[in-house]
């Protein structure tokens, strides 16, 4: 509980240290990561393409901009803000605050989120 609150507690303050790219996709350039390979190699946008743009768009309080930018990233990184003090506590605590969700409710919550993905990678698809 502990390592993973604390894990995403890094990914939202790496978010917030990153520069929202303008183009709504790139911003995990500042961390030295190369470019995509489907935009690289064909042109397009991948399906995770804008992730890391919309958690920095987040934090900053640009929830549209998030979303426009990748509506997957925006329902990770709400996940992350509810789950991070959530583990923190329980780990402190050494017990669960409220019971971990079953598995059947994590894989609503996967399959939901896949199924983002692939809804705004098709609307994106061709966005560079």
């Amino acid at each position: 509980m502990l390592f993973s609150g604390l894990g995403l507690v890094l990914l939202l303050l790496v978010a917030c240290i990153l520069e929202p790219s303008p183009r709504g996709y790139g911003t995990h350039g500042q961390l030295g990561l190369g470019n995509c390979f489907f935009v690289e190699q064909w042109n397009v946008r991948c399906p995770s393409c804008g992730m890391t743009t919309a958690w920095s768009l987040l934090v900053r309080g640009r929830p549209l901009a998030a979303l426009h930018a990748n509506a997957g990233g925006v329902m990770l990184a709400v996940a992350a803000v509810f789950a991070a003090p959530w583990l923190l506590i329980s780990a402190a605590l050494g017990r669960w605050v409220v019971r971990p969700p079953s598995e059947v409710l994590l894989l609503l919550f996967l399959l939901c989120w896949m199924l983002v993905i692939l809804a705004n990678w098709g609307l994106r698809f061709h966005d560079i």
